[in-house]
């Protein structure tokens, strides 16, 4: 990534499943089958986003509508978005190590946010891998237990961390 210009989001196509997956396994120490990275862009495209510098992808981010205090599966397919779906779950958030500190995420957060107003949701939701909690209560994100998903939370980590936040009470400009 060479340009000095921060990087950009744009609408995530089935086209860009390559591309997310050879970001996510640069990143991630778990991995999903394309197949299901794809069917989340295809139920849910508003929530699907490419972070592009220089006309390369270098980073992604998925979100859809989900019902709170559940946790989505990892590499499971969804099936369909919920009728009683009550936040936006944030499922993942992958940006390469060149194109971090331009407030990506931030503008993300908002974007979600933006999804959620739009639904008449209230929380956003999450699942914070890698020790990456603080980075997440830094933007409005609170860790909220739930002993009765403690499987579907296993499948995250021996880090992860279900967290909420209300729409309203983030600062989405910091990063």
């Amino acid at each position: 990534m060479s340009s000095a210009k921060a990087p950009e989001w744009r609408a995530a196509t089935a086209d860009d499943v390559p591309a997310i997956d050879r970001i996510a396994n640069s990143i991630h120490t778990m991995h999903e089958r394309l197949d299901v990275l794809a069917e989340k862009i295809s139920l849910f495209p508003h929530g699907c986003r490419v972070l592009v510098s220089d006309g390369a992808a270098c980073g992604y981010a998925l979100a859809f509508p989900w019902r709170v205090a559940e946790v989505p599966p990892l590499d499971s397919f969804l099936g369909a978005i919920p009728n009683d779906a009550d936040c936006i779950f944030i499922y993942d958030v992958a940006i390469l190590p060149a194109a971090r500190c331009h407030g990506a995420t931030g503008r993300f957060v908002a974007h979600a946010s933006e999804l959620a107003d739009d639904r008449g949701l209230s929380w956003l939701a999450l699942v914070s891998v890698y020790g990456t909690y603080p980075f997440w209560a830094r933007r409005g994100f609170a860790v909220t237990p739930l002993p009765d998903t403690a499987a579907k939370l296993a499948s995250y980590g021996d880090t992860a961390r279900y967290m909420v936040s209300v729409i309203g009470t983030r600062d989405d400009t910091a990063g």
